[in-house]
């Protein structure tokens, strides 16, 4: 069954959307919904829900515009399109999903010093939140109002062929968020915004990432874990094939101290860096916040990660970063064939409370 969302005046796109998705969600047969081409949708939060009766598609060819009003979103300042306890569903189609963004970084706390990051808003564009067999492909999404796509507590997860992009000076814009997620797979992708192409933090198991080209940007990160002297797990994380340009870190993990849990058996491998600042590194006492963080003793646990052909140049005399926690030092360690240059001469690497084995020609060398 085809159910295409068709012209109807402001007021009742809500409306179109919400009937669309009901027909769709309580239909036995498996069902396909249909924003067409050339059709330019503003849109206030709706969320998407199921479970439903079978497998659905979501073909979206044209535009889906986010309402910049910013008192639409008072019952929930984290999201905007949200697909939520559904099963077996593909949203494709190679249209845009434009989140407006501008309205939010101007008034972001991370931009506007008079304003408390307590409580700000966390708007994200696109969220899936505990849905299974799911496939998310062949979309340009952009401008987002903070992060752009979040998989929250998924399982069984296919992305490819997504182009994100925001300003580069537009804050905390992530691409790809993934949290508490199982068997995700990310591939061939573009992404570019004001913050990580992609983030994988506390209970995401199981993360293939492929075919990444990655900038402006932060890089590719683990974490941050362990904020608020929180338990955090993240394990089973490959990134194999990644171009990273001008982004201010390479493949990057990163911790909070006083946090517990681990980050374990990670693979970096076949990367290409161009002008990236800190192409490797592992920071176990990041701080994101206004006031100095307190020295503690506690921390995640980083142990098994394996950086392996990896190449390019550096912006910053230091290309391999590794700032471990004296009590909690990292553990197997593995740099295998890395060569950072910077300005055509060797970079230099810092690593501190870490077990490190270099295999092959490693340079910068920790040693």
């Amino acid at each position: 069954m085809e159910l295409k969302v068709m012209e109807v005046m402001p007021l009742r796109v809500l409306k179109a959307f919400n009937n669309a998705w009901k027909a769709a969600c309580s239909s036995s047969q498996g069902s396909v919904l249909v924003v067409p081409i050339n059709k330019n949708y503003l849109l206030k939060p709706i969320t998407f829900e199921g479970p439903c009766k079978s497998s659905i598609a979501v073909q979206i060819y044209g535009t889906l515009q986010a309402s910049t009003d910013r008192s639409a979103y008072s019952k929930d300042l984290t999201r905007w399109l949200v697909f939520e306890n559904v099963q077996n569903l593909a949203v494709e189609g190679g249209g845009t999903i434009n989140g407006n963004g501008k309205i939010w970084w101007e008034n972001s706390c991370k931009v506007n010093d008079d304003l408390s990051c307590k409580d700000a808003p966390t708007v994200c564009a696109l969220t899936f939140y505990n849905c299974k067999n799911l496939v998310v492909k062949n979309l340009k999404i952009q401008n987002a109002q903070k992060m752009h796509v979040s998989f929250e507590k998924c399982v069984g997860v296919e992305v490819s062929g997504l182009t994100i992009t925001a300003p580069a000076d537009s804050p905390n814009t992530d691409g790809i968020h993934v949290t508490h997620t199982q068997n995700i797979q990310i591939s061939s992708s573009v992404i570019g915004t004001g913050d990580d192409c992609i983030s994988i933090v506390s209970g995401s198991q199981k993360v293939q990432a492929t075919g990444i080209t990655c900038g402006p940007g932060h890089g590719i990160s683990i974490g941050s874990l362990g904020d608020g002297n929180s338990e955090a797990h993240v394990s089973d994380v490959t990134v194999n094939g990644a171009t990273l340009a001008g982004t201010t870190n390479g493949v990057r993990i990163k911790t909070w101290q006083g946090g517990s849990g681990s980050a374990s058996n990670i693979k970096f491998q076949n990367i290409e860096m161009h002008n990236v600042k800190n192409p490797i590194i592992i920071d176990q006492k990041y701080c994101d916040q206004d006031k100095p963080c307190k020295s503690q003793s506690r921390a995640v646990q980083v142990q098994n990660v394996l950086y392996q052909n990896i190449k390019g140049t550096s912006s910053s005399s230091e290309a391999i970063q590794i700032d471990c926690s004296e009590k909690f030092p990292c553990k197997g360690i593995v740099l295998q064939g890395i060569d950072l240059r910077v300005g055509g001469k060797a970079a230099k690497a810092e690593c501190n409370n870490a077990k490190i084995i270099e295999k092959g020609n490693v340079s910068p060398s920790c040693t």
